[in-house]
């Protein structure tokens, strides 16, 4: 029995191998579509969770011949189960922020090489080399907690760029200000990600007149300060660092690849990774031009789940492109509480 299931898992293995080979190598639609259905299958068969989920939504895999009809797993399974195919044992953990009191998501990652994978590839698309980059990170609220996905994405990155000048902030505010100048000065091409109410809180010290530097939010205000709808946010910073666009990233503790906006709020995904909208009446129903509920297929998340319905209301334009509009709760989604404890 025991050298049965060692062969399962050594078979798993090497089809794992072969998939991951495929992702990152992806330039068409149809080549898109052939290997997230490959992915489905292999998913239902080998992920309980959400097999258990789709058996339930009576979805015969046998039926499933597009995209568009594959099942999208609520987000919030992440909170109550372990979303990570059978056979398989997790290298680490990643835990989202949640607030006090709230049940948090943990993403049970098997295969770290494949994250690093996902987010070098996905950033160098959209960014270029990592030689010619700093990396300057303003993350607060994620370095004082452990299991950050996006931690340890910019580490990762940081250290990729093998620039003595990048690096994380914390309280250390004065210091980053300097190393701003400096980098202008010298007119070295940066990146300063930050969580929004960190990037205002910098921008109250000092206001700034940069050419060289890419500004970029991600996440929310964490509490620490009043919600902002993108549009004003995204003004008060271009104001404050005197720049004319604020770029974005949309990533998720769930998830194993990123999206990125240059400016205007617009979204692009890298090739492996795909945003779809849902009526929010209707959670098996795909819409398109008009706000949704956002379902992301993520190819790189292959060993866990690549197809989550979040939580995030956005829009889907014709050109694959997208926005995100903002957020409804749990009360709010509807056919999606099968099974969610």
């Amino acid at each position: 029995m025991k050298a049965s299931v060692n062969a399962e898992a050594f078979f798993i293995y090497f089809y794992l191998v072969k998939l991951k080979n495929k992702i990152f190598t992806i330039s068409s639609s149809k080549a898109f579509q052939t290997i997230a259905l490959e992915i489905f299958h292999f998913q239902y068969k080998n992920v309980n969770v959400y097999r258990e989920f789709c058996d339930l939504l009576k979805v015969s895999p046998s039926k499933i011949t597009k995209i568009e009809d594959i099942p999208f797993l609520p987000i919030q399974f992440f909170k109550s189960h372990k979303v990570l195919a059978e056979k398989l044992s997790s290298e680490t953990i990643f835990t989202s922020s949640g607030t006090t009191g709230n049940i948090t998501s943990n993403h049970y990652v098997s295969d770290l090489q494949l994250y690093k994978k996902s987010f070098t590839e996905g950033f160098n698309q959209f960014f270029g080399s990592l030689a010619n980059i700093t990396i300057l990170a303003l993350l607060p609220s994620y370095l004082e907690r452990e299991g950050s996905s996006l931690v340890y994405m910019v580490d990762d990155l940081i250290k990729q760029t093998k620039n003595p000048n990048s690096g994380f902030y914390l309280n250390n505010t004065s210091e980053l200000i300097k190393k701003l100048e400096y980098l202008e000065k010298t007119n070295q091409q940066t990146i300063l990600l930050g969580v929004s109410y960190a990037l205002l809180d910098l921008i109250e010290m000092k206001q700034f007149l940069l050419k060289n530097t890419i500004i970029m939010e991600t996440g929310g205000m964490k509490g620490r300060r009043k919600e902002l709808i993108k549009e004003e946010l995204h003004n008060i910073l271009k104001k404050g660092f005197g720049v004319s666009e604020i770029y974005s990233e949309y990533g998720m503790t769930e998830l194993l690849s990123q999206a990125y906006s240059k400016g205007n709020g617009i979204f692009r995904c890298p090739p492996w990774m795909k945003i779809l909208t849902r009526d929010t009446e209707d959670a098996r129903t795909i819409i398109t031009n008009k706000t949704g509920g956002i379902n992301v297929i993520d190819l790189a998340n292959i060993n866990s789940c690549s197809f989550i319905a979040t939580q995030d209301l956005g829009k889907v334009y014709t050109d694959e492109s997208f926005e995100i509009i903002g957020r409804f709760d749990d009360s709010d989604i509807r056919g999606c509480n099968l099974m969610v404890l």
